[in-house]
């Protein structure tokens, strides 16, 4: 997502580094590549002149900041762009006091609008909000059946009264049953169609008349481009929607759905969907996606991410083993599996600022030698995940793994020495010391020249010694200063 714009954008940049200021004639290359990263993202025309007449007038009129170079001064400007763009903050879900709460979800065929209301659900029930789905979608094979399975995973119920009955008085009736009920909040799924046709516009119109929803949610594909955001326009037109959840954003979409649909359409984007998993669903932060489109990283969605995930108490426990160096492959093994739960490498790995170079062949080597770690540990006995010594001196254990998970005795002996020289480092890093820079915060590096010495904290120097003796001594051997 957005890897495409964010290098046409960064050869923008490079149009100004060198120069002293902007002015008219420097800005005019820059604006040209701005325009053409935001074209071929499949931006929508009258947004992207927009957003170039914004951020030239924005750019000639911006004060001379001390210190700040001209190309760095024009990302802000096209970041506080974006963000307007996008519609300047996120737009939380409806939730009504004291009474329940209706969702409908509306959108075409095909745009993962089931499987989007599952994880909104899922997203409410992490908010300790408790829901109820409800399955009118009667025409397409299965769907019903798609909601029930959905349900029975995130453990939410579904109401449904089967094929035959009319889809306006299924939403009536489960709305009635979540409102008996005390549920918080009741998520409708409605028919799509293929394309927009009067028959499903007026049967939507009506479940729209007969619930009276507080949110009417339209789902639309991000692969679609610029038509993400005419399609929420016609859809806010005929029904009047308050606002759209984007999914597919992680797939080979350019980012223009998310740039045009609050220009175009006026509804906000409230969700993205950003894998195929349940609990993929993300809240749209405007200013956290300018970040990403800019190759900016976005820690905060990370760290989210990462709380949802961990139990505080595992990661007390965790820090603890690590600074004792007792981290062993049962430990490893269970942060990979961590990893995973948080989505793809390469998408966490683009969330942190200044890994957004990392090139698709990289990300998939690296999924490739975790893949290859986890083979291997599971074909360790308990001990041995416990006790990573016994592998370190035992060849004929090594032999037995490698056997055991596909790989090579030479594969399994350097997965052990990478995971020991881990666990060397975490216990430096835990006791203060910088492995392999002895000038820095006083750490010695226990691997050169086969030596066993442990790091001596902040305060102390390799053998005793300070650096500045250190290096009085050398000079005089001829070795020159360090």
């Amino acid at each position: 997502m957005f890897d495409a714009l964010s290098d046409r954008l960064e050869s923008a940049w490079k149009k100004l580094r060198g120069q002293d200021k902007i002015s008219q004639s420097n800005i005019q290359d820059a604006l040209r590549e701005v325009r053409r990263a935001l074209l071929e993202a499949d931006v929508n025309l009258q947004v992207v002149k927009d957003f170039i007449s914004e951020v030239e007038a924005k750019a000639q009129g911006a004060e001379v900041i001390a210190g700040v170079r001209p190309d760095q001064q024009f990302i802000k400007i096209v970041y506080d762009e974006l963000v307007q763009v996008m519609g300047e903050e996120n737009v939380p879900l409806a939730e009504v006091t004291g009474k329940t709460t209706v969702v409908l979800m509306a959108g075409l065929q095909g745009t993962g609008k089931t499987t989007a209301t599952a994880k909104l659900a899922l997203h409410l029930r992490k908010q300790d909000r408790s829901c109820l789905l409800v399955a009118t979608d009667i025409y397409r094979p299965a769907a019903i059946d798609q909601l029930i399975t959905l349900g029975k995973q995130i453990d939410v119920p579904v109401f449904e009264l089967g094929i035959e009955a009319n889809p306006v008085e299924i939403a009536r009736q489960g709305v009635e049953r979540a409102r008996a009920e005390g549920i918080n909040t009741v998520i409708i799924d409605t028919a799509g169609r293929l394309q927009i046709d009067e028959d499903m516009m007026a049967e939507l119109a009506r479940i729209k008349e007969t619930v009276q929803p507080d949110e009417t949610l339209l789902v639309v594909d991000a692969m679609t481009g610029q038509e993400a955001a005419n399609l929420t326009r016609t859809f806010h037109d005929q029904i009047g929607i308050t606002g759209a959840i984007l999914t597919k954003m992680d797939g080979d979409s350019r980012g223009g759905a998310a740039l045009s649909v609050r220009q175009i359409s006026g509804a906000p984007i409230k969700f993205v969907g950003v894998g195929e998993k349940v609990e993929a669903l993300q809240p749209f932060y405007p200013e956290r996606m300018a970040s990403r489109i800019l190759g900016m990283g976005d820690v905060l969605t990370l760290v989210e991410k990462a709380q949802e995930e961990i139990d505080l108490a595992d990661a007390e426990q965790m820090q603890e083993k690590i600074l004792s160096a007792k981290f062993d492959f049962t430990d490893f093994l269970k942060q990979m599996r961590l990893l995973k739960n948080m989505g793809s490498l390469g998408g966490i790995i683009k969330m942190i600022p200044g890994m957004n170079k990392l090139s698709e062949d990289q990300l998939k080597h690296g999924e490739t030698q975790l893949k290859r770690c986890e083979a291997m540990i599971n074909s360790m006995t308990g001990k041995e995940r416990r006790d990573p010594d016994l592998l370190s001196s035992s060849p004929s254990r090594r032999r037995r793994i490698a056997s055991g998970s596909g790989y090579r005795e030479a594969d399994v002996s350097k997965l052990v020495a990478d995971f020991q020289k881990m666990r060397s480092l975490m216990q430096q890093m835990g006791q203060g010391g910088i492995p392999g820079m002895p000038g820095m915060f006083g750490g010695g590096n226990p691997l050169a020249a086969g030596g066993n010495r442990p790091a001596q904290g902040w305060r102390g120097y390799p053998g005793g010694t300070p650096p500045a003796k250190k290096k009085k001594e050398k000079k005089k051997k001829g070795f020159g200063t360090l």
